[in-house]
């Protein structure tokens, strides 16, 4: 083989790894004849994006960042985030780099030119080892949207979690989020703009040019129109957030939100906050399809609402299926549910689970036809309610991690809703020590568990938790963190998707043949 043929297997090697996706077919290759096996390697680059925490001068914001422990990465590598409006994190570089000059500045970003002095780009939070959590904290109305990036033998199953304590006002108890990394198109089921509410959209721009973004409201009755949420333009390493109730003069109790980036990137969240039930992030859900799995129901619920939405031309009918610890069941009253076309439908659920943690399974009815979905889960009575969201999420696939979890108010949920699987559990080491702990178990078909996790031995600040799959049907997973205060039963929950770490690279070299000619 010559140098040219080996140049471009490297270099598609190289695409691959950082980019997700590889293909390469010879001249007059139909594509039928692409490489017959792959290799999986892991990601050389990871972008994730955290949204400005809160408006709040209660508010006190955690962020934790942590990457799994993955084999064949190589010994260097970084990971690292920056304010959003100081530029990206490759711009930081290392602490006696200068400023590169990109994204300007704001009132926000001048917190990172007090941290790091000279107007230097100084990150916010730098990852040390794989294998164990970093965090740091802030606090206040001005902290600002940190854009971050991962490399090396940090980039494979990059995870960060922001979570914001606010002791009183609209949205007080406890918001928490992962990080996300930035997409072209968000499904936003369970936002709403009714008197109580006060909903915003987060939009992060990660990159050097600017995005152009388009927003889209979907009420019980279809679009909702307006032309406020056309070509919102989001400047480059900078942040937006806009009042959702200000896109539309129609209060709605439920909404859907459509975030759709006609040029660039974002990454995109909804923060969901209520005069009296509290608030939480509302995450994207997974992408529109005909199953849907949204586990993670907690067994002191009060009150469960399922928010769905179907995106195409055609209505859905879908089967409503209840996982719970002995069983999987239909919910009384509520054994189907039909979802017009682009019209949101919203059914009350109530204290579904009775008492038993669980998980909700959708899957069609008569006609197979995608739709997105997210639950809202109050818990509490009276004035101590506090409300958090559960969106459609994908199985844990090969590994998925969550971080920030407490020695204390630390719940996962499995969720086997088609066979039988057998899970792996890890708790990394502690934040400030700790001993990583192990633990495997298996989940039964049609059955929710909120398993009893690993704790570090010894340990001491917050830890990180990796699921990783090891044989059976597929698994789902989110974990809850509950802080209660003040008899408040704070709480957030967050999905587990599968992190997406390496990368299937194709066998090439049959399909480069012609160029050795």
């Amino acid at each position: 083989m010559n140098r040219t043929t080996v140049s471009l297997i490297a270099g598609v090697t190289a695409l691959a790894a950082v980019t997700g996706f590889a293909a390469l077919d010879g001249p007059g290759n139909s594509g039928g004849t692409t490489a017959q096996a792959a290799t999986r390697l892991p990601v050389e680059r990871s972008s994730l994006l955290c949204p400005a925490p809160s408006t709040s001068d209660l508010a006190e914001t955690a962020y934790t960042s942590f990457t799994p422990v993955s084999k064949g990465t190589g010994s260097s590598g970084k990971a690292q985030l920056v304010a959003a409006s100081q530029g990206s994190a490759d711009d930081a570089g290392d602490e006696d780099e200068k400023d590169s000059g990109k994204g300007g500045k704001s009132d926000k970003g001048d917190k990172g030119d007090e941290k790091g002095g000279s107007g230097a780009a100084k990150p916010v939070l730098a990852s040390k080892e794989p294998g164990t959590p970093v965090t740091t904290d802030d606090s206040g109305a001005e902290s600002p949207a940190l854009i971050g990036t991962a490399e090396g033998r940090f980039a494979p199953g990059w995870t960060v979690q922001q979570t914001t304590e606010v002791a009183a006002g609209t949205g007080r108890g406890l918001l928490g989020t992962n990080c996300t990394a930035p997409d072209t198109e968000f499904w936003f089921p369970g936002a709403g703009t009714a008197d109580d509410r006060t909903d915003y959209v987060h939009l992060t721009n990660p990159d050097d040019s600017a995005a152009v973004v388009d927003i889209e409201l979907y009420g019980k009755d279809g679009a909702l129109k307006s032309t406020v949420g056309e070509g919102i333009q989001v400047k480059p390493h900078a942040s937006e957030a806009l009042l959702l109730s200000t896109l539309t003069d129609k209060p709605q109790t439920d909404l859907t939100v459509h975030v759709s980036v006609r040029s660039g990137r974002v990454a995109a969240a909804v923060q969901a906050l209520d005069d009296k039930l509290g608030g939480d992030w509302l995450a994207a859900s997974a992408d529109p399809a005909d199953r849907l799995v949204l586990p993670g129901i907690p067994k002191d619920a009060t009150s469960v609402r399922l928010v769905a939405f179907a995106p195409g031309d055609s209505d859905a009918d879908l089967e409503v299926r209840l996982a719970l610890p002995s069983g999987d069941i239909t919910p009384a009253g509520h054994e189907t549910l039909h979802v017009k076309s682009r019209m949101t439908t919203a059914i009350d659920l109530g204290d579904v689970t009775r008492g038993e943690p669980g998980s909700l399974v959708l899957t069609p009815g008569e006609s197979t036809v995608p739709v997105v979905a997210a639950l809202r889960i109050v818990r509490g009575k009276g004035d101590k309610q506090e409300t958090a969201f559960i969106p459609a999420t994908r199985p844990v696939g090969t590994r998925a991690s969550v971080t920030d979890n407490r020695a204390k108010g630390t719940t996962l949920s499995l969720v086997a809703p088609s066979g039988t699987a057998k899970v792996r559990v890890s708790a990394s080491a502690g934040t400030e020590g700790g001993k990583a702990a192990t633990r495997t178990y298996v989940i039964k078909g049609g059955t929710t568990q909120s398993v009893e996790v690993p704790v570090p031995s010894g340990l001491k600040g917050t830890y990180a938790l990796t699921v990783e799959s090891l044989s059976g049907g597929p698994v789902y997973a989110s974990r809850t963190l509950a802080v209660p205060d003040g008899g408040v039963p704070a709480f957030t929950v967050q999905t587990l998707p599968d992190d997406r770490g390496t990368v299937a690279v194709p066998e090439a070299e049959q399909d480069l043949s012609v160029l050795q000619k």
